[in-house]
């Protein structure tokens, strides 16, 4: 997939699934499960041992599934991660040489910031969307609603601690998309093996997603129609 086309899944589906499993065959069952509930990407955090043969592993047996890398924290790691198929770059923090690599490559960055500095700087630097991260702990939705007043154009990507209750509200709030760990892939679910609530959790975060952005269109409708 081009950058284009891994621009528009992101906000088409507006949730980015975190993967933490031991191994590339519990994260190929995960990866299978949650594509199969109808999202069809995943993000490989550099936290799990083997992250880059997992992300190599995928990239090779699902290649429908978009793959990420995630707490891609320095160039080193970036570059293995593009090597070993990763089809976009997330952090957990600012590091604005990670996202220039990311831009040389031709690759989709969801760079990690905080504050509206950070998020400004993010911005500038070339991030294709900014994950504000650990969204809940500083003020939940209304923080991300605070900050789409200065950053209108700016996709935010709302992560750390979203869950059923509080998916709908982060997307009415303003939030392109959704990065979502173990409350969408619970670590239990991956090793008994239960693909089918996977699946089901998967379904249930899109329609809450689709739900919160059915509540928004007549409101970005009234915004752009001619007065």
């Amino acid at each position: 997939m081009n950058i284009e086309e891994v621009r528009a899944r992101i906000h088409e589906i507006g949730i980015i699934p975190g993967i933490r499993t031991a191994s590339g065959e519990d994260a190929h069952f995960a990866a299978d499960a949650v594509a199969s509930g109808g999202i069809p990407i995943v993000e490989i955090t550099m936290t799990i041992p083997g992250a880059i043969d997992m992300i190599a592993y995928l990239a090779k047996h699902i290649p429908g599934v978009l793959i990420g890398a995630g707490t891609v924290l320095d160039t080193e790691t970036a570059r293995r991660c593009l090597d070993a198929g990763a089809g976009f770059l997330t952090a957990p923090c600012l590091d604005v040489s990670v996202i220039e690599m990311a831009k040389k490559h031709n690759v989709a960055m969801l760079a990690g910031a905080l504050t509206p500095s950070e998020i400004h700087t993010a911005w500038k630097a070339g991030a294709d969307f900014v994950k504000v991260f650990p969204c809940s702990q500083v003020g939940g939705d209304s923080y991300i609603r605070a900050l789409k007043g200065p950053f209108p154009k700016i996709p935010l990507v709302a992560a750390g601690g979203v869950n059923q209750q509080t998916a709908g509200n982060f997307i009415l709030a303003g939030a392109a998309a959704l990065g979502i760990g173990s409350e969408l892939i619970p670590r239990q679910a991956i090793e008994k093996r239960r693909a089918e609530q996977i699946r089901e959790l998967a379904r249930r975060f899109l329609r809450l997603v689709v739900a919160a952005r059915e509540r928004l269109a007549p409101y970005a409708m009234s915004t752009t129609s001619p007065h």
